[in-house]
């Protein structure tokens, strides 16, 4: 009975040993790589002199630049050459072999990163867009397809009439220069762009390459390398928005000058009308960009003709304010002069006096007038030049002389605000 119960047969489940899932099979390319042979969190000559890393970019486009949040967005073609020899591989027809990003995560790359950088991801669309190629001697080519954000320093100082430069810096987040040595892989050439490349608001002047060290403080000297180009803004755009507009404006501002001063209604709505436009314009303009603390050469010029606008206004209450007073003492003299209604025509010397006074740019008689009123209006005159004169009967054009001053303030703005 003891033997019995000993004996287990072999097909119970007990003794059935389950694979383990948790290791996936090689496959032929990385049993040929001896992936599994070799540590490669570890650079390739860990302990010996710096790993040259070379690098060519080909930019695929220039998306956006903004002047708001001070960066620019590109999508470019990033290509990493050096050698691992521990990735060296037997060939009779000395053939590369190329595969996707999933090899990628087993063996060692470069780790770059896009200094000052705000956003950045790497295409995935149908699959990763990455790309690893293997020679037999251990050469390796890395690519991928990226897009990214980065930040630009611009000077608005003389917007819209400047020119940007940007720069996008690559370099080793965790070697030195002391474990990694990055450089051009072919110099000048190793930038290539698309001449389809082309921007609504920019002309793309050139693109150049450069090198640096950078050093941290915490950590040492890195190689980094510069992508730096060059913008100038196109004015057409500027032109029509802005500066067209504007200079409308001011010049419709100088209408007002033309128009009979005693004219309210017509006047002042078209002075009101300007500021409100340049106010208008200037607002807008300054929604489109950052909030910096310099002048704009747009801000000069729209300050300036914010205030011939602003003149224009402030022109005519001055205007308005001198005819008004002036009636006023008019009123006074007249209400203090007898009733006229029975003297006899005044002589030559009354009538001249009275042809010689511009009869619209006097109070409100531009009207008919009846019963004695023109007759009223020209004692008032003499009455005024007498009072001038001290009673000597001196020149009796002091009074028409008053109003023509008076009326050339507009005549005078119509040749000093052009």
């Amino acid at each position: 009975m003891l033997m019995k119960a000993a004996f287990i047969p072999s097909y119970s489940p007990i003794l059935k040993r389950s694979p383990d899932l948790t290791k996936a099979s090689m496959t032929k390319s990385e049993q040929l790589l001896r992936v599994d042979d070799h540590d490669f969190t570890m650079r390739p000559g860990f302990g010996g002199p710096a790993i040259p890393v070379g690098v060519d970019v080909q930019v695929e486009s220039l998306d956006t630049i903004s002047e708001v949040d001070m960066d620019f967005t590109m999508t470019l073609y990033l290509r990493h050459y050096w050698k691992d020899e521990r990735l060296s591989f037997p060939s009779n027809t000395n053939q590369s072999m190329t595969f996707d990003g999933r090899l990628v995560k087993k063996i060692w790359v470069p780790d770059m990163f896009f200094v000052h950088s705000k956003r950045s991801f790497i295409h995935d669309t149908t699959t990763d867009n990455v790309m690893l190629r293997v020679y037999p001697d251990g050469k390796v080519l890395y690519s991928l397809r990226v897009t990214v954000t980065a930040m630009c320093n611009m000077d608005l100082s003389r917007f819209p009439l400047d020119t940007q430069t940007c720069s996008l810096e690559i370099e080793s987040y965790a070697y030195t220069d002391d474990d990694l040595m990055l450089y051009w892989q072919k110099g000048n050439d190793s930038l290539k762009t698309d001449e389809r490349i082309s921007l609504s608001q920019f002309l793309i002047q050139k693109f150049h390459t450069t090198t640096k060290l950078a050093f941290y403080s915490s950590t040492g000297w890195y190689n980094r390398l510069y992508i730096t180009f060059t913008l100038r803004r196109h004015i057409f755009f500027f032109l029509l928005q802005t500066y067209f507009p504007a200079t409308l404006m001011v010049m419709l501002s100088w209408v007002s000058f033309w128009i009979d001063r005693r004219a309210v209604p017509a006047r002042v709505p078209l002075g009101i009308t300007t500021v409100l436009t340049m106010s208008t314009i200037i607002t807008g303009v300054n929604a489109s960009m950052p909030r910096v603390s310099y002048i704009k050469a747009v801000d000069i010029y729209l300050w300036v003709s914010f205030v011939f606008v602003f003149l224009s206004v402030i022109e005519y209450a001055a205007v308005n304010y001198l005819t008004t007073v002036q009636e006023r003492k008019e009123r006074k003299l007249r209400d203090r002069l007898p009733c006229t209604c029975g003297m006899p025509h005044p002589g030559s010397l009354i009538h001249s006096s009275y042809s010689d006074v511009d009869v619209n740019t006097t109070g409100n008689y531009g009207m008919p007038e009846e019963n004695g009123d023109k007759r009223d209006r020209i004692l008032v005159q003499l009455a005024l030049a007498d009072e001038r004169t001290g009673g000597r009967g001196k020149n009796p054009w002091s009074y028409a002389s008053m109003w023509i001053d008076t009326h050339a303030i507009d005549k005078y703005s119509r040749v000093i605000f052009p």
